[in-house]
């Protein structure tokens, strides 16, 4: 078998003429040689059943839900179309309960959140705008309701969501503060006159805090948690959350609510995006959602949290499942669309080689590895990565670890690990349209659209920029309370100590030691760097690093004023990213680390060693990216910076015959893939063209070639030359 009909769930069986092809040559047309027996493989099942995790019979029941036709993305619709048609899929989703595993036991559902989240990530590979509505229905609505509501709001509210007799809109962003939540400009004031016991008047003061991009608000939103700012005798509680009904049963809108719809938009157009704004609409004093924060009907405010600025954190922290979900939904996407590209690129022949009657196939080609296999590589480690994150959420969630502690360790993970996945899928979605040429141009074959949809994925849910300072923040924080730790006088020493190891990594010694290590021996240089140990003391030292210079600039900051501090802050906004950026590398490297390192059982062998390839590409190729700062700071010598280039192009060479059984691992089925140049459509156009030229070459009466005829030419007077010469 050679290393391009590899065995894959989707690639088609060669044909007889490819099979004799394939028998007259038994290598590839490139520098990949077949892996010989005995060598290390891939157990496919084995690597599968890990990425599904913990929650796999979930996850295996939404694969074949978004298998179904009926499931999938349109290309031809108009935008209107696109909705009624996911608003349909909605509903069937809904008959079909795939949102009860969200539920505690007194609603009826096995509080089993883990599991909830697992199969909604599954949707992105039929309609990302079909995941994305039950995402804010399910996921942010009736969550909402779940997370911040009393037990009687629950029941009073929850069954209608389920059902999607009252489908809804989660009205927190405001077009003038977007990720800025707690400076919403809504107010919900209260009125103890009002009503039967009081009610609260939802305002909208000025045009900028319009409620905007909300899903479902333009036509299907029977009712919204809003959020706005609690006022009640005269003073200003903060942000908190409020049920609010804002259309009749007939679509159309209460009296003082007003709605705009925000037209087609880059892509998820299958989703009513829309504005909503309040007019001085009354509701129920009730419908405050009044787990964090309630009011008594003489006005009276009551909360568990004393602390304002705890209090606002810990009710968005109940919110964050949208982030854990983008992040896994990501690495689903970049999974789909690395399957499309490589088996695009395992078939699809290009330019002639070695053999002079076959051409190439792309993934061959150096140039083809290189741009594919380390956003191969980066996905595998995501999606280790995400299934920490995911038993981290159901943990909290669920009630097992809900703790200030466990909450605060999720947000970051998930603010962690949400941009990162993110980006990397808008990354890797454009490199795999670009591998396949025009026909990756065209939206049957997915791409184009795939990446159009999930362009948004880098904002909503917390824009990517802010994530990644929330983390570097964190990280700094808990930089600081180590400090809190050491009495007045060792906190000098303290700096102190840091900062000359931070200045030694300036000087040539630490380089001296691993040159006089390797000893210009390339193979030893190669072999040290591929050391798991050393690739986790090169990604955990740059984080702490960078961690310990951000917070070294900013030791000042405690004595100046707020204004001050801020301002100083911003000076090193980009390094704080940086060192965000780098634990998140940190971060992904571990978990697939120990995710290799759990395999058991006949073939585990094997898979290691293909998976431990995998994840030093990952690696090395996150040190290569920051290489200027390694060298810089004394941490990688000369010697082993020249050469991970080298060494990365090895690692491309070891994976070349590894990557349709990677893929495979995927678990992308025939009905998540609906490109047909990933589904046999560029194999039928190969082998018909190699039937024609086979045929063609076996005729009598095919024409010569002009250059074969000059090559002839010139060989017959190079013989009659020698021939005159001889004499």
């Amino acid at each position: 078998m050679t290393a391009e009909t590899s065995t894959t769930t989707s690639a088609p069986a060669p044909t007889a003429a490819r099979a004799a092809d394939d028998a007259a040559s038994p290598t590839p047309t490139g520098p990949i040689p077949v892996p010989a027996d005995g060598s290390p493989r891939l157990d496919i099942e084995m690597v599968s059943e890990a990425l599904l995790g913990s929650w796999a019979d979930a996850r295996r029941d939404a694969r074949e839900r978004a298998a179904r036709p009926e499931m999938h993305r349109p290309t031809d619709a108009s935008v209107a179309e696109h909705r009624e048609r996911v608003f349909g899929q909605l509903r069937a989703l809904a008959e079909e309960e795939v949102s009860l595993p969200m539920l505690p036991e007194h609603l009826g559902g096995p509080n089993d959140n883990g599991a909830n989240v697992a199969a909604f990530e599954e949707l992105v590979v039929a309609d990302p705008s079909l995941q994305i509505k039950a995402g804010v229905q399910w996921g942010l609505f009736t969550s909402a309701i779940v997370q911040l509501g009393d037990e009687e709001q629950q029941k009073a509210w929850v069954p209608g969501a389920m059902s999607l007799e009252t489908p809804g809109a989660f009205a927190m962003t405001e077009i003038g503060h977007g990720s800025d939540v707690q400076s919403l400009a809504t107010t919900a004031t209260f009125d103890p006159d009002g009503g039967e016991d009081g009610e609260w008047v939802i305002n909208t003061p000025f045009r900028a805090a319009w409620k905007d991009y909300l899903g479902n608000a333009a036509i299907h939103a029977r009712a919204a948690t809003v959020f706005a700012r609690l006022i009640t005798n005269g003073v200003d509680h903060g942000v908190h959350c409020f049920y609010v009904p804002v259309r009749d049963a007939q679509g159309n809108l209460l009296p003082g609510v007003q709605s705009e719809d925000d037209g087609e938009k880059g892509g998820l157009n299958g989703i009513d995006n829309g504005r909503l704004a309040f007019d001085h609409v009354r509701v129920p004093r009730r419908n405050l959602l009044n787990r964090y924060g309630d009011v008594a009907a003489d006005g009276t405010y009551s909360s568990p949290i004393d602390s304002p600025g705890r209090r606002f954190f810990t009710m968005i922290g109940t919110l964050v499942q949208g982030r854990v979900s983008l992040d896994g939904s990501a690495i689903r996407a970049s999974q789909l669309a690395l399957h499309i590209a490589i088996t695009y690129a395992t078939q699809r022949r290009q330019f002639t080689a070695a053999d002079p009657t076959r051409e190439t196939v792309l993934m061959d080609y150096q140039a083809h590895l290189h741009r594919l296999l380390p956003k191969l590589a980066a996905t595998y480690a995501g999606a280790f990565a995400h299934e920490q994150l995911l038993h981290a959420f159901d943990d909290v969630f669920s009630g097992r670890g809900d703790t200030p502690e466990g909450r605060e360790d999720l947000e970051t993970l998930a603010a962690t690990l949400k941009p990162t996945s993110t980006r990397l899928a808008l990354d890797t979605i454009q490199e795999c349209r670009e591998a396949c040429g025009g026909s990756g141009f065209m939206a049957e074959n997915q791409l184009v659209g795939l990446h159009q949809d999930l362009d948004v994925y880098a904002t909503f849910e917390g824009d990517n920029t802010i994530l990644l300072q929330l983390v570097a923040k964190r990280l700094l924080s808990d930089y600081t309370s180590e400090l809190k730790n050491v009495d007045r006088a060792g906190i000098g020493r303290f700096i102190a100590q840091r900062a000359e190891v931070l200045a030694k990594r300036h000087t040539p010694w630490a380089r001296l030691g691993q040159s006089v290590s390797d000893r210009g021996n390339a193979r030893r240089a190669f072999d040290s760097m591929r050391s798991a140990e050393f690739q986790e003391e090169m990604l955990a030292d740059r984080a702490r690093v960078k961690v310990e210079e951000v917070a070294l600039a900013l030791r000042s900051t405690a004595r100046m004023s707020p204004a001050d501090a801020a301002a100083e802050v911003n000076k090193h906004q980009v390094e704080m990213l940086d060192a965000a950026r780098a634990h998140a590398d940190l971060v992904r490297w571990r978990a697939f680390t120990a995710g290799i390192e759990a395999m058991e059982g006949d073939g585990a062998e094997g898979t290691r060693a293909v998976l431990t390839d995998v994840r030093d590409l990952f690696g090395l190729t996150a040190i290569n990216d920051d290489l200027a700062w390694f060298l810089l700071s004394g941490m990688i010598s000369t010697q082993r910076g020249r050469q991970i280039e080298g060494d990365l192009r090895r690692l491309l060479w070891r994976l070349r015959p590894h990557v349709l059984d990677l893929v495979a691992a995927f678990d992308i089925r025939p009905g998540h893939v609906r490109a047909p140049i990933a589904l046999g459509g560029e194999q039928e156009r190969q082998d018909e063209a190699a039937a024609y030229f086979r045929a063609q070459r076996a005729s009598q009466d095919a024409p010569v070639s002009e250059k074969a005829l000059r090559d002839a030419e010139k060989r017959a007077r190079r013989t009659q030359g020698k021939k005159g010469s001889s004499r």
